[in-house]
């Protein structure tokens, strides 16, 4: 059965900023709109087997059952409900920031 996949209104605004940073700050829209399509299908892929990424070694996300898929530069942060067979993408975060500092201020894990 596929599970279901679900943006939180983080993650969307993170995606966005992507798209918007490339485009527009560093001045290439090609990459922007190639960068946000490997993103949308990595994410896709997580409608079968979504488990078969890694926990988040780092608490309380850890205990949380936070896990992570890399895309190029890229991390994305993402539940999976078995009960509801729902993935809920949390983050997508560039991976040179503080990602720990950026997952303390995540609102919806």
């Amino acid at each position: 059965m596929k599970m279901k996949i679900v943006y939180t209104f983080q993650a969307q605004q993170d995606l966005k900023n992507i798209y918007e940073y490339i485009a527009y700050s560093l001045l290439v829209p090609d990459t922007a709109r190639n960068m946000s399509q490997q993103i949308m299908q990595s994410v896709r892929s997580l409608e079968t087997m979504p488990e078969r990424n890694p926990l988040y070694k780092e608490e309380p996300w850890h205990s949380q059952g936070v896990r992570f898929i890399s895309v190029k530069n890229y991390l994305l942060f993402y539940t999976v409900n078995n009960e509801t067979h729902t993935v809920s993408i949390a983050r997508i975060l560039y991976g040179g920031m503080d990602i720990n500092r950026q997952l303390e201020e995540t609102i919806d894990f």
